[in-house]
Formats: structure tokens, C-alpha cells, sequence
């Protein structure tokens, strides 16, 4: 019994982690879009970057 309520405390946490930082990788994505951009493009509009970087990954994480 002790054991079914620390594998079911477990699995609640590991949830909680997982919806918690499950954000975070998409932010470092397109961070890093967005500097590849700068580096590419002589006019550089951080806000247009970052909607162009997000539909790509949006487009290529739907595949």
C-alpha cells in the first residue's frame, strides 16, 4: 500500500514538473531563432522575429 502512494505522489509531481517547464523549451527556441536572425538580417525587428520564429517551430512541431 505504502508503495501504490509514493509511486501515485510521484507520478503527481512529475506531472506538475512537466506542465511547469514544458513552456520553457519553446522559449529557448526561439530565443535562439531570434539571434539567428539578427545575425542574417541587416534590418532586424525583434517583435517580427519573433513571430516568424514561433510559426516556424509551430509548423515544424506539427509535423
Amino acid at each position: 500500500m505504502k508503495k501504490k502512494l509514493l509511486f501515485a505522489v510521484f507520478i503527481v509531481i512529475a506531472i506538475f514538473v512537466i506542465l511547469k517547464y514544458s513552456d520553457h523549451n519553446l522559449n529557448r527556441t526561439v530565443g535562439a531563432c531570434m539571434v539567428a536572425q539578427k545575425q542574417t538580417n541587416k534590418s532586424f525587428d525583434p517583435e517580427k522575429a519573433r513571430k516568424f520564429c514561433k510559426e516556424e517551430i509551430k509548423k515544424l512541431k506539427s509535423k
